[in-house]
């Protein structure tokens, strides 16, 4: 059952990342076209000489499609494997309703909560030498965030039973975001925009990057739910058949 998951959970990553390369080319290549251009003409004005080992036209196509379609795979994969850690413990919700669920929790601890620390920049903003440092704060304040957002989830379920669903869901809530806020405020932040860089191309690449984020999950969570809910019913009808043929054949 596992192994069925994480296959039809990659599957579905990779139509996903497709699907999000779609809204790349169309809301974010602009940006970050104009992004290059500004860190050309600033190179140009310091009297450096840069090298592109990769064109740009390479980068824009076939290098944005296989890093979306490595980066689709890997999540849908994970989601699978979430979604099959959860199945079944969330009440009545069916197959589609699960996978809508972790697809929101996916969603909210890998990017949304996150980005409100550290919001997506495009090329040009950040200093190579501090790469490194500005990865690991990312990575730890997404997380911080899973671990806030699978938290809330367990205690909400936890707590349900005393409170009731409602409330229970509001108090674990609650209790997340203070965990997050707080995290928001205890690490440092990172203030590297260069000077003179235009406020509409960053505004708008960062909506750019939550459109993809938005493609990539709410792809894998519809279509994720809907196979398998295809999937569920088409083995119920088959067991029911196995049983109806079974006394006849006695």
């Amino acid at each position: 059952m596992v192994r069925a998951l994480l296959i039809r959970g990659m599957l579905v990553g990779a139509l996903a990342a497709v699907c999000a390369f779609v809204v790349a080319k169309l809301l974010g290549e602009s940006e970050v076209g104009h992004a290059i251009a500004f860190e050309s003409a600033r190179d140009a004005a310091d009297g450096v000489q840069a090298m592109n080992l990769v064109s740009r036209n390479v980068q824009s196509t076939i290098g944005l499609f296989t890093g979306l379609l490595v980066f689709g795979v890997a999540i849908g994969g994970l989601f699978a494997l979430a979604y099959a850690g959860v199945q079944g413990r969330l009440g009545g919700l069916g197959a589609r309703g699960t996978a809508a669920l972790v697809a929101l929790a996916g969603f909210m601890g890998m990017y949304l909560l996150p980005d409100l620390k550290y919001p997506a920049n495009p090329p040009s903003i950040g200093n190579p030498d501090t790469i490194g440092e500005r990865t690991s704060l990312y990575f730890t304040m997404m997380l911080i965030s899973l671990a806030a957002v699978i938290g809330g989830a367990v205690t909400a379920r936890r707590l349900a039973a005393r409170f009731g669903a409602w409330d229970a869901a509001l108090l674990a809530m609650a209790g997340a975001l203070v965990i997050v806020g707080l995290a928001c405020y205890l690490l440092p932040q990172v203030h590297e925009t260069p000077q003179g860089f235009p406020a509409d191309v960053l505004w708008r690449f960062r909506i750019a990057s939550l459109a993809i984020q938005v493609s990539l999950w709410t792809t894998i969570g519809l279509l994720f739910g809907a196979l398998t809910e295809r999937a569920v019913r088409s083995a119920h009808s088959d067991q029911k058949t196995s049983s109806a043929v079974a006394p006849t054949a006695a």
